[in-house]
C-alpha cells in the first residue's frame, strides 16, 4: 500500500512531490515500478487524494503497471490517510484473509527489490517488519534548537524508513485499540503501534541510504542525480 496523500509544503512546488516529474516520469511511478517488478508482491494499492487519483490511474496504465489494484481517499492528515488505507484493505479481503501488508510511502521511490525482500522475509519469521538503517552521526538534544543539553548515543539508534509491514488482521486491530485509548494521531505506523502496545517486539529489517523520503527541495536534486549515474552505468 502506497502512501501519496501529502500536499508537500515544504517542497514550494504547485503539485505534490510524489506526482513531481522526474525525466518526464512521476515519483511515484519510481515506486510502483521496483513493487511491479518484485515477485513476492501480488497487488498495489495507492491511497491518494480524490484529485489525483485520475493521475495515478493513468500513468500506472500507461506504464501496464499491472498489479496496481485499487485507489483509496487520502484524508486531512497522513495518520488519517494510513486509516483510511487500512479500512480500504480491510474491505477488499476476506474476513479470513489475512495477507501481508507492506505499507510505503510513495516519496521513497529508490527503494530496491533487496529491500522488499528482507522485508516479506522479516516478517514471515518473526511476524512484523520494520525497514531501518543504523544511525552513523552523533546526536544532539535540544529542546529550543539553540544548545544542546545532552546527547543520544549512535549505537543503539536506527532511523525507521518504510515498507513496514504487518499482517492485515493486525493493522485493524491497531487502530481499534488506538480509538479505545483515545488516540488521534500518531507520527507513522511504527510510532503508532509503539504507543498502543509499547511491549510488543518490533523486527528490523535492513534499509538503505538510497531509500530515502523526499521531503525538501534538494532531495528533488539528489534523486536526479543518481538516477542520471545509473542511466550512465
Amino acid at each position: 500500500m502506497l502512501l501519496a496523500g501529502g500536499c508537500g509544503q515544504r517542497m514550494h512546488s504547485n503539485r505534490p512531490k510524489q506526482f513531481m516529474e522526474i525525466d518526464g516520469i512521476p515519483v511515484i511511478l519510481h515506486t510502483m515500478r521496483t513493487f511491479q517488478q518484485h515477485e513476492m508482491i501480488d497487488q498495489i494499492y495507492v491511497v491518494c487524494a480524490p484529485e489525483w487519483e485520475s493521475f495515478v490511474i493513468q500513468h500506472a496504465q500507461t506504464a501496464h503497471i499491472d498489479k496496481f489494484t485499487d485507489i483509496f481517499p487520502a484524508g486531512e492528515t497522513s495518520y488519517d490517510s494510513l486509516r483510511n488505507g487500512i479500512n480500504g484493505l480491510s474491505g477488499s479481503f476476506k474476513n479470513e484473509e489475512n495477507p501481508f501488508i507492506l505499507v510505503h510511502e510513495a516519496v521513497r521511490p529508490l527503494i530496491s527489490s533487496d529491500i522488499i525482500t528482507q522485508n516479506i522475509r522479516t516478517c514471515h519469521t518473526y511476524g512484523n517488519a520494520i525497514t531501518a538503517i543504523r544511525s552513523n552521526e552523533a546526536y544532539m538534544v535540544s529542546h529550543d534548537g539553540i544548545c544542546s543539553e545532552d546527547h543520544l548515543p549512535r549505537e543503539t539508534l536506527f532511523r525507521a524508513q518504510t515498507p513496514q509491514t504487518f499482517p492485515l488482521h493486525e493493522l485493524n486491530d491497531f487502530f481499534r485499540r488506538a480509538d479505545e485509548l483515545g488516540i488521534p494521531t500518531s507520527q507513522s505506523l511504527f510510532t503508532l503501534v509503539r504507543e498502543i502496545y509499547p511491549e510488543k517486539p518490533l523486527f528490523i529489517s535492513s534499509g538503505s541510504e538510497l531509500n530515502f523520503k523526499i521531503t525538501h527541495p534538494e532531495d528533488i536534486e539528489t534523486l536526479k542525480a543518481i538516477l542520471a549515474y545509473r542511466q550512465e552505468q
